[in-house]
């Protein structure tokens, strides 16, 4: 079973430029984190953009979906920075995408960073595309969720369900 992967950037991919004081986003650390997380899925990655959640705009959202229509595969991981990562799966959910399972994930704290849940969370997110029916979905914290029914609780740095 081939899985894209489309990456988006976001906090997983970030990393700190200690000459500038900054939070950039250089280069990908996903193959880095497949390799030390023995993945061993067929996996067909792409990056998009490397960027903020902020800087996602509804134009990048629709080059998301022209990638997630293009696929050759109905199964389509996207990581993605969580400040607004339920905006685009909601982008998504209303694409036409009734075909293909989407799930979104990304980060709390940097790959690059010590006691980062980016390993954690991208292999949710490879699992549960794996097991999931047709739709789009967020895997956080060890949870999956429908694009309709979450939030990111910015107090306590997680994904919640609403109703």
């Amino acid at each position: 079973m081939k899985i894209k992967l489309l990456l988006t950037g976001g906090t997983i991919d970030a990393q700190y430029n200690y000459l500038k004081a900054i939070v950039d986003y250089d280069k990908t650390h996903i193959e880095d984190m497949l390799n030390q997380g023995r993945s061993r899925v067929d996996l067909d990655i792409e990056q998009l953009m490397l960027v903020n959640s902020a800087d996602i705009t509804d134009e990048r959202r629709q080059h998301i979906l022209e990638r997630c229509n293009a696929a050759d595969t109905d199964k389509v991981v996207i990581t993605h920075g969580t400040d607004t990562m339920v905006q685009t799966a909601e982008f998504l959910a209303g694409g036409g995408l009734h075909d293909k399972t989407i799930v979104l994930t990304g980060a709390m704290i940097p790959f690059a960073f010590k006691n980062s849940d980016s390993l954690f969370n991208l292999g949710a997110a490879i699992t549960a595309v794996q097991l999931l029916d047709k739709g789009v979905f967020i895997a956080m914290n060890g949870k999956v969720f429908n694009w309709d029914h979450v939030k990111k609780n910015f107090d306590l740095g997680e994904f919640q369900e609403i109703n």
